[in-house]
This record gives structure tokens, C-alpha cells and sequence, in this order.
């Protein structure tokens, strides 16, 4: 069973989630999240943007009670898609609220710092944030959200919104690996009592043929992959990887029984380079 964390607001969190990035087809998403509750996995995280919310919900409806699961007992978080920020923000929460099928969502985050359509540059985008919170916040207050986070801010980003907000994000889910070790933005996020999230952990797959992680699933007798995710959780770095593959699944979150050697999280760390896979947020204003 995967370790949860407490977030800043109390609320308890698996530090070890499942991805559902690019699974729209419903009888992908149904019978990999039957593979994944069968398996242990408790979260599970979507998005606006995903188009697979309806197909989690419908799924989740008859898989739960297989397993003789409740709502309570798995964590959901979904994320407001760029194009509704802003006064578009509260009904597109709702929206994700009725996609899923359920009465509240364990963690919502603000998907991207801009407003789609709107120049990386543009100034507005900082009122969109704005805006988009208060109504986090509101939907937060009436019991639609347990937890409030954002994805892809940068710490200015982030200094923004805690200068600013009633209700302070518990979450930020950006990308992070060992090629792109956010040491600086992690170091805020510690101070700061908000729990760092990776996606992208495995650099979309480029990572799990990089020599040193290689040399280190043969002396562990673990897998590249396994090597990486509990590279991040031994930091408290909760971590999402995506698969439809029944094996992966179950290989993936198989990392609870080892530790890495200070030493080996260490060398791991130094393949840093700054390089990205997916997005850089930090051209917005």
C-alpha cells in the first residue's frame, strides 16, 4: 500500500497516485483503473484537458463497490483547464464536479499560470490566476474541494498567489525528475508547507535508459522505473506515472520495500541539466 502525506490543511494524500494523461477510450480507463484498484492504488489524477472525467467517473461508479470501496477511501484530484480562467473558473469546476459524478474533489489545481489564447506575456494573465482562486476558494469553502493546488507555477507564481490568498494551495504539481531538479522551487515549497508533486517522472520514458539508473536497478534488483519514482518519494515527492500496461501498473508503485542509499540519491541527482520534456511555465507573467 502506497504512504499517504498530510497536506497543510490536515488532509491526508497518497504520496503515490496513478496518471490518466492521454486514456480517453472508456474501456482503457475502466480496465486500467480495475487493474490499479485491484493492484492497491487509492489515487487517481485527471484534468479538464484530459477529456477522460466522465469515463473515470462511470467506471469508478461499478469498480468501487467490486472492491468494496467507498468514495472516502480514493483520492481525486482534477485540474481547471487554461482556456476557463478567470469568470469562467467557478462553472468549470462544477463541470468537472458533474463529468466525475461526485459530490466533492480530494485536490483541484489550477492547470497552467496563463489563460489560453492570451500571449505568455500579457499582464492579464495575473488577473486570471486571481480570479480563478477566489473561486476555488469559494467551491473549497462549501465542501466541493478537500485541498487546493496549482501545476506548472513557478515560485514567483507561487509568491503571487500566498501574497494574495485566503486559502493557501496545498499542492504544486510540476514537472520533476533527474534531469530537471527543481532544487530551488522545492526548497520553496518546503518552507512554504506545500507538498511538491512530480509528473513526468520517468522524463516520458527517456530516463529509464540512462546508464547510472540502469547501474542502479541491477544493484537494487529493481526495475529503471522503480528506481526513479522512489527516487522522488524518498524526498517526499509525490509521484503520478501513467500506464495502461497491467505489468507497469503493478511494477510501478512496487517501491515501498527499499530505500536508496544517500549516496545513490545523490549521484541520481547530479544527471541534472535543466532539460525538459513537457512545458516551461516560466515565460508567464
Amino acid at each position: 500500500m502506497a504512504q499517504t502525506i498530510e497536506l497543510n490543511n490536515g488532509v491526508q494524500m497518497p504520496i503515490f497516485g496513478l496518471g490518466t494523461f492521454r486514456i480517453r477510450d472508456y474501456d482503457v480507463v475502466y480496465k486500467t483503473l480495475d487493474i490499479a484498484l485491484n493492484i492497491g492504488y487509492r489515487s487517481f489524477d485527471t484534468a479538464a484537458v484530459y477529456h477522460n472525467e466522465h469515463a473515470i467517473g462511470c467506471a469508478l461508479k461499478t469498480l468501487l463497490p467490486k472492491y468494496g470501496l467507498s468514495r472516502k477511501d480514493i483520492f481525486i484530484t482534477s485540474k481547471l483547464a487554461p482556456k476557463d480562467h478567470g469568470l469562467e473558473a467557478e462553472s468549470a469546476c462544477n463541470h468537472s464536479l458533474q463529468q466525475l459524478d461526485i459530490d466533492f474533489v480530494d485536490l483541484y489545481l489550477i492547470h497552467w499560470p496563463g489563460k489560453q489564447g492570451l500571449k505568455a506575456e500579457d499582464a492579464k494573465n495575473k488577473d486570471y490566476r486571481k480570479q480563478s482562486w477566489k473561486a476555488m476558494e469559494k467551491l473549497y469553502k462549501n465542501g466541493k474541494f478537500r485541498a487546493l493546488g496549482v501545476s506548472n507555477y513557478t515560485i514567483s507564481h507561487l509568491q503571487e498567489l500566498l501574497d494574495k490568498c485566503e486559502i493557501k494551495p496545498a499542492v504544486l504539481q510540476v514537472e520533476y525528475h533527474p534531469k530537471l531538479v527543481q532544487t530551488d522551487l522545492l526548497k520553496f515549497c518546503q518552507h512554504n508547507n506545500i507538498h511538491l508533486q512530480a509528473y513526468s517522472s520517468l522524463g516520458v520514458g527517456n530516463l529509464v535508459s540512462e546508464p547510472k539508473i540502469i547501474e542502479l536497478a541491477k544493484k537494487y534488483k529493481k526495475t529503471p522505473a522503480q528506481i526513479l519514482l522512489c527516487w522522488s518519494t524518498q524526498q517526499g515527492i509525490g509521484v503520478i506515472p501513467k500506464s495502461v500496461n497491467p505489468d507497469r501498473i503493478a511494477e510501478n508503485i512496487n517501491i515501498f520495500d527499499f530505500h536508496l542509499s544517500t549516496q545513490d540519491i545523490t549521484e541520481i541527482s547530479s544527471l541534472n541539466s535543466g532539460t525538459r520534456y513537457c512545458w516551461d511555465p516560466q515565460g508567464i507573467a
